[in-house]
């Protein structure tokens, strides 16, 4: 199956769980729920940090929510959240599988 889907991953060093719920707290419209567009989200502790990794349904819907949503909250400062951005790396999603 060919995909337009857009996949991003979000390393934070040094990144912890309470950092995260707090972070996720406030870029996602509520518990269990996913912004508009995201189709798969994914986290939890790696070494050195925690990792997060979301699947869009476009690269125009991640940059919609990035821009709209992510980035905006960022640079207010989340109490509790992250306190630097991510390292990212994007995928152009050959193939996602239910």
């Amino acid at each position: 199956m060919d995909s337009s889907a857009y996949g991003i991953v979000h390393f934070f060093p040094g990144g912890t769980r309470e950092q995260y719920e707090a972070s996720l707290a406030a870029v996602h419209p509520g518990e269990g729920q996913l912004p508009a567009g995201q189709i798969f989200h994914a986290a939890g502790e790696s070494e050195g940090g925690w990792r997060i990794m979301a699947v869009h349904e476009s690269k125009e819907s991640w940059e919609q929510f990035r821009d709209n949503i992510l980035l905006p909250r960022f640079k207010e400062g989340i109490e509790g959240g992250f306190t630097s951005m991510p390292e990212e790396t994007v995928i152009d999603v050959y193939k996602l599988l239910p």
